[in-house]
């Protein structure tokens, strides 16, 4: 077992990485995507021995963790080629104009800056994904700050492996020292959150642990940004048309991602609302899916007791039934249970209990209507997914759940969160603390800066993005129109 970093450690290391980031602040966006490219040459070239250690301590399988891999490093070549473009800097230029409308304007230009130190905090269910490099450390890169990455329990061997091809790769790019270094421990991570010169913090994982450390940061003499994903059932509404077409089809689209990665996935659908059904008709097609499918250990121990503490508490309330009894085994079979929606307005909580593991709960209702009184009654979600037809005419529907989540679909399944321009990761607390951005694709850059505007300066003193050559030939807005680079 490594040793665990000692405060004072934190505190050498954030210093380390506040004069990197003094340093490297004024880099251009070429430099900083080569270090960008860098890192994610590294990873392809240790992906081999990386994915091996992955598979020792997660129980995760070779294809899954190629996957992530793959991902992560696409995810470092997309970052890099989108900060050379420069959307992220949001550069707009007003130049002076005498004949404004509310009257003479001087010259002002603003654009996005890094805040500076970022600590991020690593989920366990993605080993590369959402861990040491994954979205928070590679977006907070990108936007030009440095990072300290808090290694999580559950693969600390792979982590700290990961960390030290990052600092390699880095090193090898000629970045300064302290641009990346990761820590470990619960004291490193308290002594990372309270420490003055952090400036923002990422976090993945639990609604416990994520709103412990967002209340540290907040009751800071200096409180700090915290963008953390806590969690999410991901409610999916079916409708009396879809259901009554493709009934099948749904159930076992359900039984598959509800049960993706052993139900370990922050975008599992935890819950199914369907009309009431007859039970020896949908028992035997999540049977027939689950039989199909291979399944493996829960990531680790912690995770296996927390998923049968709230299995154990959702199957208690009052008339939740089991529909499909899962077992106890050290490889557990899913679990499906069933309530309905009357069930649910006399007992909300089952709403607010993630089963983080392969359990889910169809909910039967009688009358369609009866779904808008659940949704004003849902908290946060990162997702809510609509099954329905085509012709249908679902227009006040679709805008009370866009109320109460990020990311809606259509006919899908909230497992997979692709890296792009559009993507959307957030959504209302409880899922997140900071509904308006996103953890996942090119906008996640822009939660590690902050805006500032210059007026009336001298040309020469600008920085590069607001000079009116445009050094860094990177997309403006000028005057009101956004300009891409001659």
């Amino acid at each position: 077992m490594a040793q665990v970093t000692t405060s004072q450690q934190v505190n050498e290391q954030i210093m380390t990485a506040q004069s990197a980031y003094e340093a490297s602040r004024q880099i251009s966006p070429r430099q900083r995507a080569e270090w960008l490219n860098a890192i994610a040459k590294g990873l392809g070239q240790h992906a081999d021995e990386l994915i091996e250690l992955a598979r020792k301590e997660t129980h995760l399988d070779v294809a899954r963790l190629q996957g992530e891999m793959k991902r992560t490093i696409f995810q470092l070549q997309l970052f890099a080629k989108e900060i050379q473009y420069g959307p992220h800097f949001e550069a707009t230029i007003d130049h002076a104009d005498p004949n404004w409308g509310m009257g003479a304007r001087p010259d002002i230009r603003r654009m996005n800056v890094a805040l500076g130190v970022v600590g991020v905090f690593g989920a366990s269910n993605f080993p590369f994904a959402f861990s040491v490099i994954g979205g928070d450390s590679a977006s907070a890169l990108a936007a030009g700050c440095t990072v300290l990455h808090k290694i999580h329990d559950a693969h600390l061997t792979l982590g700290l492996r990961t960390g030290e091809i990052v600092v390699e790769a880095l090193k090898n790019a000629g970045a300064p020292e302290g641009v990346f270094s990761v820590i470990h421990g619960r004291e490193a991570a308290e002594a990372l959150v309270d420490h003055p010169l952090t400036q923002a913090i990422g976090f993945t994982g639990s609604l416990a642990g994520g709103r412990a450390l967002f209340d540290r940061a907040s009751q800071r003499a200096k409180p700090i940004p915290f963008f953390g994903e806590l969690g999410s059932i991901n409610p999916v509404f079916v409708t009396e048309k879809a259901w009554k077409v493709r009934q099948n089809d749904i159930v076992s689209g359900y039984a598959n991602a509800a049960t993706m990665g052993m139900g370990q996935f922050c975008t599992k659908p935890g819950l199914l609302f369907v009309p009431s059904f007859n039970k020896d008709e949908i028992i035997p097609v999540l049977i027939k899916e689950f039989s199909s499918k291979k399944f493996a250990p829960l990531l680790s121990a912690n995770l296996r007791k927390g998923y049968e503490a709230a299995l154990a508490k959702v199957s208690s309330l009052t008339d939740v039934e089991v529909l499909v009894k899962g077992n106890e085994e050290n490889i557990p079979s899913p679990t499906i249970l069933m309530t309905t929606v009357e069930a649910i307005k006399a007992e909300p909580e089952i709403l607010e209990l993630e089963m983080f593991g392969p359990a889910s709960i169809m909910v039967q209702y009688e009358r369609e209507d009866e779904l808008t009184e659940v949704i004003a009654l849902l908290e946060g979600q990162l997702t809510c997914t609509l099954q329905a037809e085509a012709d249908e005419n679902l227009a006040n529907f679709i805008d009370a759940v866009h109320e109460k989540c990020g990311r809606v679909l259509w006919n899908g399944w909230p497992t997979g969160v692709t890296v792009s321009y559009a993507q959307h990761h957030g959504g209302p607390y409880p899922s997140t603390t900071s509904s308006a951005r996103t953890s996942v694709g090119t906008g996640a850059i822009g939660r590690f800066m902050r805006a500032v505007a210059y007026q009336t300066f001298p040309d020469a003193m600008l920085p590069p993005a607001l000079q009116e050559n445009n050094p860094w030939k990177i997309i403006r807005r000028i005057d009101g129109r956004w300009l891409e680079a001659e």
